[in-house]
């Protein structure tokens, strides 16, 4: 729905077709000086190639040279968040935990075990750990993000929706594209692709790269003695990163019939996890305005270091039988890594109570050791019938060791204890059944229906606890001695259906009218972490959705406008949350539900050649429902830091969220886009675009308080060059965050600490592209 493609920020736009895609059309839409028609853009929402306008569902595209264009100053996948209606992206862990909200539905658990409602789907396979999610997208061609549950043909965990990444393949023609940024804080992107045939029609390859660097920049204050070694005061401590990513993918064609795409890829990242700001919101207050971006005081923490290696790689095979294509999709990914953190946010000596330093945080996550293998057989019709179908199967396992080390383990005074770290062991089986079939009961009306079985398995394992400084007492154990009330392994088995139905009517060429009920499930969830506390793991068992969607979906004014929009309403019955507990842990429970209503609107208008504008909006009003549920609030030492505007109990520690809306789940988003190009005489063109996202009303936790939400949030960005005759290259100035808000992103609440938004960066941009 949302044609960013049309924005040309990074390079002209052309028509989409269904054939691979190839440098020359990297993009959504039809070309900019063509002012008649947008052109066709072409999904694979339901795991064909369809027209976007004929497609029962809502779907947001971009291209991927706006993708490339947002992330021109450094940013990762998170630049996609406010830039399509409906959808937020957020993190308190790094460039390595992105957190994905669709439609106000997501999790804010910071767990490395934590499940997420909107699934990844990068080259048609899954990627569910936390970390995989964060695997960099490079070289890509489109970006879909598909609203509403999408269980039938994507499985589980997607009951908010998915966000599908198609990279570009390997091509019969050699062919190849740069994007290349420098800016400010030494700030550098290089994202590039080459590939062609090595033997004519039989064998073709493609290879893909990303660098991005950029410098530390943000200066330890604190001037105190350390307990753990880290040196104070430090100017340009911490704020980089070096992000490293290739890809190979290798396109086998023995036969008109047969094709096999063999991919890898290896991802190499170090740089600085979430800079939290101890107290920058002050009780009673939402402002930040006061706090320093680039300055922090930190005592402790190693200035925040992140380091994670990913590989990976898939065998996507299809054999066309005429009648039938069968299709095998074989995956298996891998990382290992750590993100290390000064989570209170300041230095201690700070925030003295009685005249003792107080308030100390500090924590590391590893992943030791993960691998998930998918496996996936499909098989599809013909397309272009009065009836398709798809049938398949679906195979998934995920192993983990994942372990967190707590504050004493990191000492270098006499308070050390070298034994304050768990480990755990995750596995994670599922296999599903599924079909789609559709219908045109007469050529203007199709009905479409789809179900899917899934059985999902979860076991965690407490292999290591925190032992005593002597390395003889079981701390877990010591405090719950009970195994009934505090086993060390915990085992959950969900068994669900899930299934959607949607009838699409024609009303003329132009203008299609649709109707959509789903159903999903996210799979229960387990919470180990807590162990590191001595505490016992919490759980929360499936959450299901039930979806209604009606939406329109037309083109008007001779083709020069597009407008498509969408209406839901769904209900989360045993929904997951995610409180804290008194040392700031995560905390899972089930809610009885949740309810939400919306809009989507999504245009694009070419008003005049030249000109295209784009304009999306959201809007959104979401409640928790259930009157026995409370959530822990912001609390230090016994103390509530913050002002909580719910009712509470047991000494204001509690407070009932029932009515409260879903958190990161914003009240409503705009974002509109907007380029303009002059015509030269040599055929070249001069060109200026411009973007824009406002974010209205957006709480961050589940109660409701005067400081720990955001309102009004906005980002604008500003792109000036010039493209070559024949859109070989283009070279422009650019501006990301062009007016340098300081925007509140997220908050640790018994610390009363802020996370910020992206720093302003102002830089050139050189991009091209041969075939």
């Amino acid at each position: 729905m949302l044609l960013l493609g049309a924005t040309g920020l990074a390079a002209p736009a052309f028509a989409q077709t269904a054939t691979p895609a190839t440098d020359a059309a990297p993009a959504a839409t039809a070309p900019q000086d063509d002012a008649a028609d947008l052109g066709d853009i072409v999904v694979t929402a339901e795991r064909r190639s369809e027209n976007l306008q004929r497609v029962p569902l809502s779907v947001a595209v971009v291209g991927g040279s706006d993708l490339r264009a947002f992330q021109a100053g450094g940013e990762d996948i998170l630049a996609l968040s406010g830039r399509v209606p409906g959808l937020y992206v957020e993190t308190t862990t790094g460039r390595i935990f992105p957190r994905f909200y669709i439609r106000g539905l997501g999790n804010i658990d910071f767990y490395l075990g934590a499940s997420q409602p909107v699934s990844i789907i990068q080259d048609d396979v899954v990627l569910e750990h936390v970390v995989l999610k964060s695997n960099p997208v490079y070289d890509v061609n489109q970006v879909e993000v598909l609203r509403g549950p999408q269980g039938s043909l994507f499985g589980r965990n997607t009951t908010a929706g998915i966000i599908k990444f198609d990279t570009i393949r390997p091509s019969q023609t050699w062919q190849g594209r740069v994007a290349a940024s420098a800016g400010e804080l030494g700030t550098f992107t290089y994202d590039a692709g080459v590939g062609g045939p090595l033997v004519q029609d039989k064998v073709a390859i493609r290879l893909s790269g990303l660098i991005q660097h950029r410098n530390d920049w943000v200066d330890n204050r604190f001037a105190g003695t350390s307990q753990d070694g880290t040196r104070t005061p430090q100017k340009n401590a911490m704020g980089g990163f070096d992000e490293r990513d290739a890809r190979v993918q290798l396109l086998l064609t023995p036969t008109e019939a047969f094709s096999v795409n063999v991919s890898a890829h290896a991802r190499g990242y170090h740089g600085t996890s979430t800079i939290f700001h101890r107290a920058a919101l002050k009780k009673g207050s939402n402002s930040v305005s006061a706090e320093p971006r680039d300055a922090i005081a930190l005592d402790e923490g190693n200035d925040n270091p992140q380091d994670y290696d990913t590989y990976g790689g898939s065998v996507n095979a299809a054999y066309d039988f005429g009648p039938v294509t069968l299709t095998s999709i074989n995956a298996y990914e891998t990382t290992s890594g750590y993100s290390r953190g000064d989570t209170d946010g300041g230095a201690g000596a700070y925030f003295p109570v009685n005249g003792v330093a107080n308030g100390f945080g500090q924590s590391q996550g590893n992943i030791r050791a993960l691998g998930q293998y998918t496996q996936e057989v499909r098989l599809a019709s013909a397309a272009d019938q009065r009836f398709t179908w798809q049938v398949g199967g679906f195979y998934f396992r995920q192993n983990d060791t994942t372990e967190f080390y707590q504050r004493s383990y990191f000492l270098t005074t006499a308070a050390r204890n070298p034994n304050n770290w768990v480990r755990l062991r995750d596995i994670n089986t599922s296999w599903a059944a599924f079909g789609q079939a559709s219908f045109k009961v007469t050529p203007d009306f199709t009905i479409t229906g789809g179900a899917r079985y899934t059985q999902d398995i979860k076991r965690t394992t407490l292999v290591k606890p925190v032992f005593d400084v002597t390395g003889t007492v079981d701390q877990f154990r010591r405090l719950n001695p009970n195994p009934a009330t505090a086993p060390t392994s915990v085992r959950l088995e969900g068994k669900e259906p899930s299934w959607d139905v949607s009838a699409l009517y024609t009303i003329d060429p132009s203008n299609s009218v649709y109707a959509r009920v789903a159903r999903g499930f996210r799979g229960p969830t387990i919470q180990g972490r807590s162990a590191v506390f001595n505490s016992p793991f919490t759980t929360a068992d499936s959450e299901t959705i039930t979806s209604y969607e009606i939406g329109a979906k037309g083109i008007f004014l001779d083709g020069r406008l597009r407008l498509n929009s969408s209406l839901f309403t769904y209900t989360v019955k045993d929904i997951q949350l995610n409180g804290n507990d008194v040392n700031g842990n995560g905390v899972l429970f089930n809610a009885d539900k949740a309810r939400a209503w919306g809009v989507e609107i999504d245009s694009e208008f070419r008003p005049v050649r030249n000109l295209t504008l784009i304009l999306g909006a959201s809007a959104l009003a979401s409640k928790i429902k259930d009157t026995r549920v409370y959530a822990q609030v912001c609390a230090l030492n016994g103390v509530v830091v913050c002002t909580v505007q719910d009712p509470t109990i047991r000494g204001g520690l509690f407070a009932q969220i029932d009515g409260n809306p879903l958190p990161n789940a914003p009240r409503w988003n705009l974002d509109a886009t907007a380029r303009y190009d002059v015509p030269l005489a040599n055929g070249g063109k001069v060109f200026a675009a411009t973007d824009w996202n406002v974010q209205g009303y957006t709480n961050f936790v589940l109660y409701k308080t005067r400081e720990f939400y955001a309102d009004g949030n906005f980002e604008g960005g500003l792109k000036i060059g010039y493209t070559s005759p024949d859109d070989a290259y283009e070279v422009a100035a650019f501006a990301r965050n062009i007016t340098n808000e300081k925007n509140l992103k997220g908050v640790i609440e018994n610390y009363t600490a802020a996370v910020f938004n992206e720093p302003r960066i102002i830089g050139v941009s050189l991009s091209g592209r041969f075939r």
